[in-house]
Order: structure tokens, then sequence, then C-alpha cells
């Protein structure tokens, strides 16, 4: 399962999303102002609370909004 950690009003955020969108990818919103233990989760998977996060097995990541690296997480 992909999981995509974010926040309110975040543009990168939604880009992330519509983009797994359109490539048909399910994929969990896990909102790191909503919920405590995804903030903790998202810190302990990058080092930072910076988002978007997406993530397909807990381990492996992309920071941000880069096209070729989901890509390759998600292939």
């Amino acid at each position: 399962m992909v999981k995509v950690y974010s926040i309110h009003q975040c543009p990168w955020c939604t880009k992330a999303k519509k983009y797994l969108e359109s490539k048909g990818v399910a994929y969990e919103e896990h909102n790191i102002e909503e919920n405590e233990a995804d903030r903790i989760a998202c810190e302990k998977l990058s080092g930072d609370t910076m988002v978007p996060v997406i993530t397909v097995n807990d381990k492996d990541f992309v920071l941000g909004f880069d096209k070729e690296k989901i890509d390759a997480l998600i292939a």
C-alpha cells in the first residue's frame, strides 16, 4: 500500500496525490497535522516533517513531488 504523508494547504501534496491518481495508484493519506502518530511515523521515515512524503513499504520513500522518483518507487 502506498502512503502519502501530507498537511492541509500544501500544493505539492495535492499535486503528488493527483499524480498518483492519474497513474491509477491507490494510496492512504496520512495528515501529519491531524494525527500525532502519523507525524511521528513521517519523521521516523524521512528524518523530518517536510511533506509530501510518499512511501510504498514504510522504508523507501520520496520526499517532495518528483515524478521520476515517484515512478521508480511505485514501479
